[in-house]
């Protein structure tokens, strides 16, 4: 049946529970799990003549979107070994996750996108994330949607 499933986080706790759910799947399955991670794209927020305390250069920002993603996805590559499931891990910075979600399932050459319904820019009270809706929009591949 499926192969490889595409399972994007965003470290929230439905998006870990998704992940867990998975490589559940994956492991009944005998499939692997690519899990993936999409950071946000470097922006300034710079008002008039105010520059905040804390901005990051471009270079800092790459580095601690790097660490998170690292952290992310180790966490979860490190539940599927635990179930003796192969994982894999990539992340790119983008501010188009969607696009970014359907890109690696295709570079990855994976077979279903397995992921949350919303994440944390999801409102709880929506059926769906806004992600969700552009990757149902997007993919050429099924798509299921934890909840």
């Amino acid at each position: 049946m499926y192969k490889n499933l595409l399972v994007p986080t965003d470290g929230s706790p439905l998006s870990t529970r998704t992940a867990n759910d998975a490589i559940k799947l994956a492991r009944k399955l005998g499939a692997r799990i690519t899990v993936f991670y999409a950071a946000p794209a470097y922006h300034v927020e710079v008002y008039g003549e105010y520059i905040p305390p804390d901005l990051l250069t471009p270079r800092e920002h790459a580095a601690a979107a790097k660490k998170t993603a690292q952290h992310y996805l180790d966490g979860i590559a490190s539940a599927a070994a635990k179930q003796r499931v192969k994982c894999t891990g990539d992340f790119v910075i983008s501010d188009a996750t969607a696009d970014a979600i359907v890109k690696a399932a295709r570079k990855h050459k994976c077979d279903l996108i397995y992921m949350g319904s919303h994440g944390r820019t999801g409102i709880s009270k929506l059926l769906l994330g806004s992600q969700t809706s552009k990757v149902l929009a997007l993919a050429r591949i099924p798509v299921l949607v934890h909840r």
